[in-house]
């Protein structure tokens, strides 16, 4: 029994991509992080909007648009929203990588790149917002976030699925052993 529960347990850790991995150590820290932050803005949302991770994205708004009232109430529940967008993809990435035949397939690389070019824009765009309205401590969070999804963005792009494994049947075999032969006579004849 416990050879099998050993030889399950290796087979279940080999053949990861580096890809896969860093998708997991990046869920690992947007999902609560992300999620607490759209949590606290969706239970009150211009206060959620003045808390650090989005505090840049507050004052841009109020002093750049000049928006008041329920337009910012809507700009932070969209924020919010975006956030958690982002953490259902990664939730989804997370869930895929469970099943091995779609791991080595490189199958959840989709939900992982919706979440990194996502994450991306928002994490770019609050930079952005942050270097505007002056707010430096914003400022560094968001281009670290967003180093983090750009760093696996480029993981995933250049990392090229395992190659399965190619199963012919017996037949296909023993009738394309005789076409290879012929092909090369009609080659040498030319």
């Amino acid at each position: 029994m416990e050879g099998a529960w050993q030889a399950s347990g290796s087979d279940m850790f080999r053949n990861w991509r580096i890809g896969s991995v860093n998708g997991a150590l990046l869920a690992a820290y947007f999902i609560p992080a992300w999620s607490l932050v759209a949590f606290n803005i969706f239970v009150a949302p211009v206060h959620g909007l003045y808390e650090r991770p989005s505090v840049a994205v507050a004052l841009f708004l109020s002093d750049h648009l000049q928006m008041a009232g329920m337009d910012t109430v809507r700009a932070a529940w969209l924020l919010a929203l975006g956030r958690l967008t982002v953490v259902a993809f990664f939730a989804i990435h997370l869930v895929v990588l469970c099943i091995p035949r779609i791991r080595k397939n490189g199958g959840s690389d989709e939900a992982l790149g919706i979440a990194l070019a996502i994450g991306s824009l928002i994490s770019f765009t609050s930079m952005v917002m942050a270097s505007k309205v002056g707010e430096m401590a914003a400022l560094r969070l968001h281009a670290t976030e967003l180093l983090l999804l750009l760093g696996a963005a480029i993981v995933v792009v250049i990392e090229k699925p395992a190659a399965a494994p190619r199963i012919v049947p017996e037949s296909v075999e023993a009738t394309a052993a005789p076409l290879a032969l012929e092909q090369a006579e009609l080659l040498h004849n030319r």
